[in-house]
């Protein structure tokens, strides 16, 4: 089949020509309707209605949607999405939604409706709550990042694994590029708020924080520890009151465990740090920085668990052989790796609290407070923490210190 970018009234007719997307949806494709939802950074994304229940449709462009046509993109995405998905299922399954059918031709990848769920970002902006997030995230994280680790994978398996994902190239040069470079000198797509020239103006002499930021480069380039979802912010997590799925791995690749902890920890504190220019006549209960914390100990916790679980007569990865014969190593040894995850989680976190101000792809978070001043000055206060995660995080020894950074008021410049 020929490659050709669907809209809300040629994807109807396309998924009539798959019998399982049909059984889904029942009826005809004049029972069933069809929106457009995308969020207008990358992709098409289809959310279709039946009679008989809905499915979520996601096509990748030949490009990057938010820039246009002169920013190419390989379809090839789509693919490493699928693949994620399927390793994510498996390994998460209560955690991510279900695989229905993908067209690696079309770059179409469908699967089930989420439903009454929502974007996490979009509910946190509103000031709502959800008592289990931490706790599902924790989950997600510690079973997809430990399960595919050199801890739990014999050699072997990990090394094919790895070179399964090495071609999702272009995903990650874009990481590469927008995370942790273009935020730091006047690249052509930057942007941010009236205000804050001063302080974009001092980052990009800040040599100590280049330095630091290039450093979270290196580990990213350079640590093929875990099968990563490689885009786990808020916009990536679908939520209830009752359940938290997450979505759109198609950044997945092997990278270090601490990226995706702190992509996920980056942006609590940044709806932490929106919240009073959000809801300046009220002060903030503390509610996000509660899930920050508890995310980070349900993580360490189950991590943990995972590697003294560990049947010591059964093969596991490379990275146990030693401990499973001394207890003492082993209890040594994970508190030596999880010192190690939250020392790259708070790099990465200031990384990526940086980038979503100065550089391309901003957040609604920010973007939605009204008043401009008010708006840059909590974007200050959050560039000064993430400087501050970023560059002493060795120092920074747990969740309690960093938490201690934060002065709640949100002082306009």
């Amino acid at each position: 089949m020929t490659y050709y970018p669907l809209t809300e009234a040629t994807a109807a007719a396309h998924l009539a020509t798959i019998p399982v997307i049909g059984a889904v949806l029942g009826g005809t494709p004049a029972d069933w309707t069809v929106r457009e939802v995308g969020d207008g950074n990358l992709n098409l994304v289809f959310l279709v209605s039946g009679p008989e229940g809905g499915v979520a449709a996601k096509q990748a462009l030949p490009y990057v949607r938010l820039v246009g046509e002169s920013w190419p993109l390989p379809l090839s995405r789509a693919y490493y999405e699928r693949l994620a998905l399927a390793d994510q299922a498996r390994l998460a399954p209560d955690r991510v939604p279900a695989l229905l059918h993908h067209d690696d031709d079309m770059a179409l990848t469908i699967m089930e409706f989420l439903t009454p769920h929502r974007t996490l970002r979009g509910a946190l902006v509103e000031g709502l709550r959800y008592p289990h997030l931490a706790d599902h995230l924790a989950q997600f994280l510690a079973d997809t990042l430990f399960r595919t680790s050199d801890l739990a994978v014999p050699v072997a398996t990990k090394k094919a694994r790895i070179a399964a994902y090495l071609g999702n190239v272009a995903m990650c040069r874009i990481t590469e590029d927008l995370i942790f470079d273009e935020p730091y000198f006047d690249a052509p797509m930057n942007a941010h708020s009236v205000g804050l020239d001063d302080i974009v103006a001092a980052f990009r002499s800040d040599i100590p924080l280049r330095l630091a930021a290039q450093g979270m480069k290196a580990r990213f380039l350079a640590a093929p520890e875990a099968l990563l979802h490689g885009d786990l912010h808020t916009g990536s997590v679908m939520v209830t009151a009752h359940d938290s799925k997450v979505i759109d791995p198609e950044f997945a690749f092997y990278g270090p465990i601490g990226f995706d902890v702190g992509m996920i920890l980056g942006n609590l504190w940044i709806a932490a740090l929106a919240e009073p220019g959000l809801r300046p006549d009220g002060p903030s209960d503390g509610w996000l920085l509660a899930q920050a914390d508890r995310l980070w100990a349900g993580f360490a916790d189950r991590f943990a668990a995972h590697w003294r679980g560990l049947d010591p007569k059964i093969e596991s990865g490379s990275l146990h052989a030693l401990a499973r014969r001394d207890s003492a190593l082993l209890e040594a040894a994970i508190t030596t790796r999880l010192d190690q995850i939250w020392r790259d989680a708070l790099g990465f976190a200031g990384c990526e609290i940086i980038r979503r101000i100065l550089g391309l792809a901003h957040v609604a978070d920010f973007e939605s407070i009204a008043d401009v001043e008010r708006r840059a000055g909590c974007e200050r206060q959050a560039l000064l923490f993430a400087r501050d995660i970023l560059v002493r995080r060795d120092a920074l020894t747990d969740i309690g210190p960093v938490h201690r950074l934060l002065d709640p008021a949100c002082v306009a410049p």
